[in-house]
């Protein structure tokens, strides 16, 4: 019964720890948390959306809309986090984002929301990933999209 309850045990990661896995750095850090990890089969990137971010002072200066490969990168990077910290100490040195199949926008994301993005892997094939991605503000989707990357490791 005791291991029932630790397998259904999700974990977290803030911002300290993100930094540790993820070489983006401000302003191409596009997530602030992830929550609810299930190894790399899953987990949810959370991104506070604010108005000092560097895109809105010309996507719009009149009416701010977070530009959608921003949203597109805040899921690889939501991807990408959990790949690399399910491997531990075998840590590749890169992440290579592939593809974007199948995106779409629905929905603006403006400066005050929280965007909340669910991946799920549907195929991991060697060194090879891809995820399906759902960007949610306040439970309606705002942007989807299957990705796909590569893990390098160094030599």
């Amino acid at each position: 019964m005791a291991d029932m309850v630790a397998a259904a045990t999700l974990e977290a990661v803030d911002i300290m720890g993100l930094m540790k896995l993820l070489p983006h750095r401000y302003p191409f850090l596009m997530i602030d948390r992830i929550v609810d990890i299930d190894g790399d089969d899953s987990a949810v990137g959370i991104k506070n959306v604010t108005i000092n971010e560097p895109h809105f002072q010309g996507h719009f200066p009149e009416q701010p809309v977070m530009p959608g490969v921003l949203i597109v990168e805040a899921m690889a990077q939501t991807a990408g986090a959990i790949c690399i910290r399910s491997l531990g100490a075998s840590k590749p040195s890169l992440v290579y984002f592939l593809t974007i199949d199948n995106a779409k926008f629905r929905k603006p994301v403006v400066p005050g929301d929280q965007l909340k993005i669910h991946v799920k892997k549907i195929k991991k094939r060697g060194n090879l990933l891809k995820f399906a991605c759902e960007a949610l503000v306040d439970g309606t989707k705002a942007a989807e999209a299957e990705i796909s990357a590569m893990m390098v490791t160094g030599d």
